[in-house]
């Protein structure tokens, strides 16, 4: 072992995987950075004197004899304010062409924030889209994933929702993004003049898969700092939180771990946790909101990784296809925001509450109205109205293609109900129903 400028070198490897290998060593902290061979590694397990590290573009070609320099410090960020407007890699390096980041030191990867540094949740987050702001609406400081299958749109909702936020900073995590979607994600945020508000952390298909590990991390660091710091409201997008998962199973099958439900490690719910958590509403009023996607394999729904995000989040938002339009909208049978009741009808309109469930109700009267239909029976009058409700729903409220302030959506809902329905069909209060009825 030698001592070169505060960094210990070792030359002497014991154990070697295809994507980890052990040596002995002391002093060592966990999670510390390291080189292998000139290649970047992480120490992710210390026993007595014997450190783990894993490398991220892998061991091919490292020899036992190897040089080992260990940095002595975890992965940083720099954070400051010349972070806005920016891409970088997964180790928090610009991408973009742009100088060096000038600013304070910070470890990533920190605890998440104290519960008595924690306020409820109070303000509302406006995406533009209906099918979320209507039926599913978001609050600061909650976390929330985006469940679609893998040849949904969902990079291209995430870029919307990015755009048309109510946010005062957006922090993109890009993990196993195609060049193509990189590119998409930085040409739209370009040209929409919107870059000044937005701060990316990419790591493509191109890139080593465990390097996704760093993504999530570098952008909450960087989200605290806003967050903290700046008081600001801050939307962490996250995607795709299946692909990280899967560099967390490359690890542990690596290092010969014994897999849990669907060869995951059996740590995924903490390794999820550490990230959702970091959500927060701040008294200060800055807060961290994550919005988190998560691809589902055949649309299992019971998969091991969205089975473990759902009980670690606050709702989820589904995307699907409606064959009856063609297009993708928000699922309102599958979707749930658990801590919108903290601001329909409080920071939205009076009448959000009850219009978001007559919309909901009147739109299940239709599905039953569908299966009626395929299955040969006779349909009422009021089934024929539900399913021509239901092609409007869908069309003018529930697909991702609509841009509208929360309170024409409530309107458009309105304009629905007076076409296709009496006011006992609807049954809404009769106060709020005085008062906003659109019919004769």
């Amino acid at each position: 072992m030698q001592t070169k400028a505060f960094q210990k070198i070792y030359t002497k490897i014991t154990k070697l995987s295809k994507a980890t290998c052990s040596l002995n060593a002391s002093g060592i902290g966990n999670e510390e950075l390291a080189f292998v061979d000139g290649r970047s590694a992480q120490v992710i397990k210390i026993d007595k004197d014997e450190v783990t590290l894993q490398i991220f573009k892998g061991t091919e070609g490292i020899r036992t004899d190897a040089e080992v320099i260990f940095t002595g410090n975890p992965p940083i960020l720099k954070v400051s304010d010349q972070l806005a407007g920016r891409f970088f890699n997964s180790y928090g390096e610009p991408i973009d062409g742009g100088p060096e980041i000038e600013g304070e030191e910070r470890e990533i990867g920190g605890p998440s924030v104290n519960p008595v540094r924690r306020k409820q949740p109070s303000e509302l987050i406006k995406t533009g889209i209906a099918g979320i702001d209507l039926n599913n609406t978001l609050v600061t400081g909650q976390k929330i994933p985006f469940f679609a299958d893998p040849d949904q749109p969902y990079n291209q909702v995430m870029a919307n929702v990015a755009l048309r936020a109510d946010s005062d900073k957006i922090i993109l995590g890009g993990m196993g993004l195609s060049n193509d979607d990189y590119l998409y994600y930085k040409n739209l945020f370009d040209n929409a003049g919107a870059l000044e508000k937005i701060v990316c952390f990419v790591n493509t298909t191109e890139d080593p898969p465990i390097e996704r590990l760093l993504v999530p991390d570098m952008a909450l660091t960087a989200a605290e700092y806003f967050a903290v710091n700046k008081n600001e409201k801050v939307l962490v997008l996250l995607t795709d939180m299946t692909l990280y998962a899967d560099a967390l199973a490359i690890v542990s099958n690596k290092m010969d771990q014994i897999p849990s439900k669907d060869s995951m490690p059996g740590s995924l719910y903490s390794d999820l946790a550490k990230i959702y958590e970091k959500a927060v509403q701040f008294p200060s009023g800055g807060s961290i909101t994550i919005i988190a996607v998560t691809t589902l394999s055949g649309g299992d729904i019971t998969h091991a990784i969205p089975d473990n995000t759902g009980y670690i989040t606050e709702g989820q938002l589904f995307l699907r296809k409606d064959s009856d339009i063609n297009k993708v909208i928000v699922d309102p049978f599958r979707s749930l925001s658990r801590l919108k009741q903290l601001v329909i009808g409080k920071k939205t309109r009076l009448d959000h509450p009850q219009v978001m469930n007559a919309a909901v109700r009147l739109y299940a009267d239709a599905a039953n109205a569908k299966t009626k239909r395929d299955n040969g029976f006779d349909l009422t009058d009021y089934d024929e109205r539900t399913i021509k409700f239901s092609l409007d729903y869908s069309n003018e409220l529930l697909a991702i293609d609509i841009n509208i302030d929360v309170d024409k959506m409530l309107d458009t809902a309105w304009e629905l109900f007076a076409k296709y329905f009496t006011k006992a069909e609807v049954a809404i209060k009769k106060d709020i129903m005085d008062k906003y009825w659109r019919g004769k």
